[in-house]
């Protein structure tokens, strides 16, 4: 015999309602997730709410979108699928990918083609910003496709000055300079306005990845390392605040780590499938969207979420199909 409608009701996950959930912590921001594992792109709201979702069908499984931006005002999102070679800008209401950079599935270095892009910008003048890994450079790409700035030489890693040893991040910053890590030196550089190097930090930290600018005009890097951590650095290179985890809260390879407005640090935690806000006082994780250690696709669970972004509450509606 069949129970009651109430018992027959799907009973809520056990572990996504155990995850941390304090909707404050966010500060009024809903949180775009790159899912890479699981190929999508997700917009979620402190209520862990799934408001917008956007899937790619035309891509391997687990080869995802690495990095996830707005852009546009919000009305846009750019993102790199890194194993995959391109970068791709997605109008939100339609769903429609707009621009393109990159040959599917097809790494190089010659016109029109990369080899695992990461972190791409689209700046305010409408060009797009891209760390080329494997190509070691940085590029600057207008709207018609042409290679308008670069950093670095191509495939050139070590060397010289001019050389970029992998970068895999690229921050754009208000003043008009970029944020640049190196994988292979553990290094983090500022560039000026016209792409000079006036910053070149050696980072405390192994894998450096996606450094971001606080408040206070330190940095903000991930270490992207099993276990993981992420530190807070001036620019003369002292250590003012380092992620120390508490029992069962290690990270594992985060990628990327943002100060939120309030104060809180918002980062992806890869390969235990999660993102967290982190209470930088007291290194206490006061939401997550992910289940520890357990990848899945189902509300509530991401696989290999690679890279995120934040919109203020009110600009966040969208469908969740």
């Amino acid at each position: 015999m069949s129970g009651s409608p109430a018992e027959n009701a799907q009973q809520p996950d056990p572990a996504v309602a155990a995850a941390p959930s304090d909707p404050v912590a966010l500060g009024g921001y809903d949180v775009l997730i790159a899912d890479r594992g699981n190929g999508r792109l997700l917009l979620v709201s402190p209520q862990k709410q799934i408001l917008w979702q956007y899937r790619f069908t035309d891509i391997p499984p687990g080869s995802g979108a690495d990095d996830a931006f707005f852009a546009d005002g919000g009305k846009s999102i750019i993102t790199n699928l890194e194993h995959q070679q391109v970068i791709r800008i997605i109008d939100r209401a339609t769903k429609k990918v707009t621009w393109e950079y990159g040959k599917l599935g097809q790494p190089g270095s010659s016109a029109g083609h990369l080899d695992f892009p990461d972190d791409a910008y689209k700046l305010a003048n409408g060009d797009v910003v891209v760390a080329d890994i494997r190509n070691c450079r940085i590029l600057e790409i207008s709207p018609d496709k042409k290679v308008v700035r670069q950093a670095g030489v191509t495939g050139r890693c070590w060397g010289n000055a001019t050389a970029l040893a992998s970068p895999n991040g690229d921050k754009p910053l208000p003043n008009g300079h970029i944020l640049v890590s190196t994988i292979n030196d553990d290094g983090l550089i500022e560039l000026d306005q016209n792409w000079k190097q006036i910053l070149h930090l050696k980072l405390p930290i192994r894998y450096p990845s996606d450094p971001q600018m606080t408040k206070l005009g330190n940095f903000l890097v991930a270490s992207y390392t099993r276990p993981g951590t992420i530190i807070e650095i001036t620019r003369d290179g002292k250590v003012v605040w380092r992620y120390q985890a508490k029992l069962h809260e290690e990270l594992n390879h985060p990628s990327l780590a943002i100060e939120l407005p309030n104060g809180n640090v918002l980062a992806t935690d890869d390969l235990n499938h999660r993102v967290v806000v982190i209470d930088k006082a007291t290194s206490t994780i006061l939401w997550q969207y992910g289940v520890t250690h357990r990848r899945g696709e189902k509300p509530g669970y991401l696989h290999i979420p690679d890279g995120l972004d934040i919109i203020k509450a009110d600009q966040g509606v969208g469908k969740a199909d």
